[in-house]
């Protein structure tokens, strides 16, 4: 699906929606405003803005996430909008739980998304990422340790996505195109 389709799957009407476990649907308002206020307000770094405008050759970013995922309402906004720097980029979007490819891509076992996996034309991967930027993972390990409740880890991250406004997820990305 285009990122526009993926963005209709937060709205109540949706076909989809209906189809989400009950535990999930609570989230998707949360994180539609979490996704539009990334949207509205994000800012992508200028060196990763040169970086971008300068791939030559087409790619396919390919997204595997889910409208309920938390960490997805945090950076899929980002993704979109780096993508959309360069024309030769194509974003697909997945949903992690009808026909994505995440059993290929997963983390530590796990279908933790979301998922970024970057092809080029010729449909090889050249690099994937996801599903937290790395400091907020190490964070997290952290406090999980210290056996905090699941709201208090709910509230550290939220917290942490505000400060760092999509900072860590753009120098991830700037690094593993700066290696390729």
């Amino acid at each position: 699906m285009t990122p526009t389709e993926y963005i209709a799957t937060f709205e109540l009407e949706h076909p989809g929606y209906s189809s989400y476990p009950t535990n999930y649907q609570q989230y998707i308002p949360l994180n539609k405003s979490r996704f539009l206020r990334c949207v509205k307000q994000g800012v992508i770094t200028h060196e990763l803005t040169e970086v971008i405008r300068a791939i030559n050759e087409k790619q396919d970013w390919v997204i595997i996430t889910e409208p309920w995922c938390g960490d997805a309402a945090q950076i899929v906004p980002y993704l979109f909008k780096i993508a959309a720097l360069n024309p030769l980029i194509n974003v697909l979007v997945q949903l992690r739980d009808s026909h994505s490819e995440i059993e290929s891509y997963l983390s530590n076992g796990k279908m933790s998304i979301p998922k970024l996996i970057v092809r080029n034309k010729q449909g090889n991967d050249l690099f994937t990422w996801g599903p937290q930027p790395k400091a907020l993972e190490s964070l997290m390990i952290k406090l999980v340790n210290y056996n905090l409740s699941n709201e208090a880890l709910k509230v550290s991250e939220q917290k942490w996505y505000n400060d760092d406004k999509g900072r860590g997820l753009q120098d991830e990305i700037l690094e593993l195109i700066k290696d390729r």
